[in-house]
């Protein structure tokens, strides 16, 4: 007669995944060194191209500041002028304005 046997499931079955180690497959270290060095020549360019950026934002802030400098010397010496030139009467018109307070504009 033939004795009946159990079936066997997934547990049953021998497999050599716990026989592996590292020392057995060096390459995976050689394939680890290769994803360093290029994720380090990608920073690299990520780091210059940042710099680069910083570079010409700074230059662009200089360039607002010298202007925004000669506009005020501009308004300055404007302002100047119109106080000078403007009769009596235009100053203490001006000067009335400023007293009441108001400010009001038409569109």
């Amino acid at each position: 007669m033939i004795a009946s046997s159990k079936p066997k499931g997934l547990q049953a079955i021998r497999s050599m995944s716990g026989l592996v180690t590292e020392t057995s497959h060096p390459h995976r270290k050689f394939l680890k060194l290769a994803i360093l060095a290029m994720e380090q020549a990608r920073r690299g360019k990520e780091k210059i191209s940042a710099k680069n950026r910083i570079e010409t934002i700074d230059a662009r802030l200089a360039e607002i500041e010298a202007e925004s400098k000669d506009l005020l010397q501009v308004c300055k010496a404007s302002e100047v002028n119109q106080r000078s030139d403007a009769p009596a009467s235009q100053k203490m018109a001006s000067s009335a304005r400023q007293v009441k307070g108001e400010f009001r504009l038409k569109y």
